[in-house]
Formats: C-alpha cells, structure tokens, sequence
C-alpha cells in the first residue's frame, strides 16, 4: 500500500507565501514524476507544476514566477513554494506521484489533498 501525506495548507493572505509538501510512503520502488494539483469550487482539477525524477519541471501558467516545485528524492517528498500568493490561488492543492512498488505496476497516486485559502 502507497501513502501520500499532504501538508502546509492553510489561510495566508494576498501577497503571502506557503509551502506545501507531501511526502511518499510504504511499497515504493521507484517513483518517476510528481505533482501538483489544484481543484477550486466548482472547477475542474488543473495542473499546477510537475517535475521528473530528474528535475525537469513544468508549471501552469498562471503560477509561472510565483511557485517552484521542487522533490527530494531520499526523502521521497515533493514540496510547493508559492509566493505572492493571490485569492485566485484559493483552492485544494492535491499532491499526484506515479509509483511503481516492489509488488505493483506504476500507478498514479493521490494525496488527500489540503486547503489553501487565500485572502484579499
């Protein structure tokens, strides 16, 4: 079984920085790229940056300049800055990793996601 622990969400206001990380546990052997995602009220998940096992990152282009993805791969954690942070930033950021375990095929994996409320 694969565990993915989401935390650093909380209420900030605009202008304002969180970091967010997640951290991977139980049958992992390998774990290629890792994410972050977001779902707002009454929106579809997006995207918000990924990263590859070796470092290559892509990002929204709404976040572009304001948050950085970044991982550990000992840690087998991924964490978020997100700086200048905006109301429309306001949302529940879910963590996504593709694992492959010792007794499992590669699948996609999802935090439980954690609440990012941004004030104006």
């Amino acid at each position: 079984q694969v565990q993915l622990v989401e935390s650093g969400g909380g209420l900030v206001q605009a202008g304002g920085s969180l970091r967010l990380s997640c951290a991977a546990s139980g049958d992992i052997f390998s774990i290629n790229a890792m994410g972050w995602y977001r779902q707002a009220p009454g929106k579809q998940r997006e995207l918000v940056a990924a990263i590859t096992r070796g470092g290559s990152t892509n990002y929204a282009d709404s976040v572009k300049g304001r948050f950085t993805i970044s991982r550990d791969n000992a840690k087998i954690t991924v964490y978020l800055q997100m700086n200048s942070l905006k109301p429309e930033d306001t949302a529940v950021y879910y963590c996504n990793a593709e694992i492959t375990g010792y007794s499992d095929v590669q699948r996609s994996r999802w935090g439980q996601g954690t609440q990012v409320t941004v004030s104006s």
